[in-house]
């Protein structure tokens, strides 16, 4: 059961360790691209290439579909960023439950954006957790743990590695399930990683560098925070991918030389990768051989 990239490692990983995969379970197509077509999701493709059933209802609350599931006569389901709520019914209908592959090292960043929240939060080390779901939003008990630094890794990055050692740790988890003794999350030590809200990607330039750095690598490469600029017909959106904390400092929003070095609240960051509307993501050099930025210019800032 899962929907985006993320969850396809851990859909190839079943399949190569020769499970049964009596079904596969994800979201409806949605409309993508130029033409909006509907467009199947990532786990669906991968589902139909290896010639698994695949089953995408708008949801799991109605007594039809819940019979459905359980006519499966599964032993166990595997979730990975699904999308959807799992009703008990859904939950206790396998033998072995619903264990889920979640990207961070609970109870810390429970919720819908672990991955970004890590990095904007500057946490040192994150994993993945295999846990067994009950009906609270990412507190079962827990199977299995892996970690891993962040570093200077994007959201993107991370992303890719996350799901590659889920799928690795899930398919070692129910290899030897019943050794799995699982473990109760601490609640006092939980965190919640809601949905980055579009508010939160324009940069504000009175923040300190560190943030800023951060805030950069922890929306990459969506949905980008972004800044403005002069442009051609007025001002012009620009995502900053990935940047540099530097020397130098002046009042915020100022560009303070002619390599793009950017005054922040404290300190100042260097943009390293960046992207215009409409065009694909460059490094800085590229980018200002297409457009110089004058040291003294002052970039607009978000507005409280």
């Amino acid at each position: 059961m899962g929907t985006p990239e993320f969850a396809v490692p851990a859909l190839e990983a079943l399949h190569d360790a020769a499970h049964e995969i009596v079904c596969v379970y994800t979201q409806p197509p949605r409309p993508a691209g130029r033409g909006k077509k509907l467009q199947p999701s990532p786990v669906h493709k991968t589902a139909e290439r290896l010639g698994i059933e695949v089953r995408h209802p708008v949801s799991l609350k109605s007594l039809e579909e819940q019979e459905k599931f359980a006519a499966l006569g599964a032993d166990v389901a595997v979730v990975a960023a699904y999308g959807l709520i799992l009703p008990q019914p859904i939950l206790d209908a396998p033998e072995h439950g619903c264990i889920n592959i979640h990207a961070s090292i609970l109870p810390r960043w429970r919720g819908a954006a672990p991955i970004h929240r890590a990095i904007l939060a500057g946490d040192a080390v994150t994993g993945v957790t295999i846990m067994q779901m009950e009906a609270g939003l990412d507190t079962g008990p827990m199977l299995a743990m892996v970690r891993t630094p962040i570093e200077d890794k994007t959201t993107g990055e991370l992303t890719e590695e996350l799901a590659e050692l889920g799928a690795q740790l899930m398919v070692g988890t129910l290899r030897d399930l019943a050794i799995h003794v699982p473990v109760a999350q601490d609640d006092e030590d939980a965190t919640y990683a809601p949905k980055i809200d579009k508010a939160e990607a324009r940069i504000d330039w009175s923040k300190p560098a560190e943030e800023i750095e951060r805030l950069a690598r922890g929306l990459a490469p969506f949905p980008g925070a972004w800044f403005e600029m002069d442009g051609v017909n007025g001002p012009e959106r620009v995502k900053l991918l990935r940047a540099e904390v530097t020397e130098g400092s002046g009042d915020a929003g100022t560009v303070l030389d002619e390599d793009f070095a950017i005054a922040c609240g404290t300190g100042s960051i260097r943009p390293v990768r960046l992207q215009r509307a409409g065009k694909p993501a460059m490094d800085r050099a590229d980018f200002l051989r297409g457009k110089p930025v004058n040291k003294g210019v002052v970039l607009p800032n978000r507005k409280a």
